[in-house]
């Protein structure tokens, strides 16, 4: 009796043991994905995804235009350019945490930026930021878009990142918003610009097999869509300790019945 107490005191904490350490991990970081100095990978090779971690990333690139939409990669660090040719720039300059990689999303015609993971989990959260064409874009505007807050900084702007969780038949678990931007506020001097990694809780999304990111802004033209740069840079996806846990439990328990 005692031993099978025994037994169960180990097991309980061999269980808080294994979400701790699932704390500590990570669904993906992009830092094991190999990039010269200073440059991005926008799927010129044809590819169609590149994988990192336990997750993959689609990339749609157009040979004839040399266009791109999906993820790409990148660890540029110029925070200064603006305009088209700095699409692959993150604000910030480095990856979350002071890292070197980071991915870029960019919302084409194609097909929405989309991450599947290898398992089923709850994500914890993520880090997003602006890269430096939206980021310009909107704080100066440009030959497309406008100066966010217009002329006299009253205009009530906004640029929202949406995240849509989807289970394993591709059904819709949830959604998460996050505000890249927003000068909807009375007072003008709250009025934002995000120019550093932000953590997103994803957890409301539930247990999810992908998740694909939107972008939506107030400066949307009614014909020809949304004016601002559709962009923005993702870094660090974090899984939930506790699913973690239990998938390496339930692994275990499947090992034991064969």
């Amino acid at each position: 009796m005692a031993s099978r107490r025994l037994m169960s005191l180990i097991f309980v904490i061999g269980i808080f043991a294994m979400a701790g350490a699932a704390g500590a991990a990570i669904v993906t970081d992009f830092e094991d994905l190999t990039l010269a100095a200073e440059s991005y990978w926008n799927g010129s090779d044809g590819s169609g995804r590149f994988d990192s971690g336990s997750a993959s990333f689609n990339n749609n690139y157009n040979v004839d235009y040399g266009s791109w939409d999906g993820f790409s990669y990148s660890n540029i660090t110029d925070t200064a350019s603006s305009g088209w040719m700095s699409q692959f720039n993150v604000i910030t300059g480095c990856g979350q945490g002071g890292s070197e990689n980071y991915a870029v999303g960019y919302v084409g015609w194609l097909e929405p930026p989309r991450m599947v993971l290898d398992e089923p989990i709850i994500v914890s959260g993520l880090y997003v930021t602006n890269n430096n064409y939206a980021y310009y874009s909107m704080l100066d505007g440009d030959a497309f878009a406008k100066k966010f807050g217009g002329a006299s900084g009253d205009d009530a702007d906004w640029f929202l990142l949406t995240m849509t969780g989807k289970d394993v038949t591709d059904v819709i678990t949830g959604t998460v918003e996050f505000y890249l931007a927003d000068y909807r506020f009375a007072d003008n001097s709250v009025d934002y610009i995000v120019d550093n990694w932000r953590f997103v809780d994803l957890t409301g999304l539930g247990v999810v097999k992908s998740v694909e990111f939107g972008l939506s802004s107030s400066d949307t033209h009614p014909e020809y869509g949304m004016n601002t740069p559709a962009y923005f840079a993702l870094d660090t996806i974090i899984p939930e300790p506790t699913t973690m846990a239990l998938l390496a439990l339930g692994g275990i328990l499947l090992r034991k019945r064969k």
